[in-house]
């Protein structure tokens, strides 16, 4: 069995952020796995000349 991970989040973060949203978006924006996988459609799609919707990229990560 895995151990959990533990993730680290700036009290700065926590004293602004207004909603759960606000912080998922935080931790998103700072998940590595996540943006690598971003990155890497929106490069293939701009090489192909095509575009899809974000909540697509969204339906594969525990994202509301």
């Amino acid at each position: 069995m895995s151990e959990p991970r533990t993730i680290e989040i700036p009290e700065s973060v926590l004293a602004s952020a207004q909603t759960l949203d606000d912080l998922g978006d935080w931790l998103a924006s700072h998940n590595p796995q996540f943006l690598d996988q971003v990155r890497r459609i929106r490069k293939e799609q701009d090489l192909a000349e095509k575009g899809s919707d974000l909540t697509e990229i969204l339906k594969r990560w525990p994202i509301e």
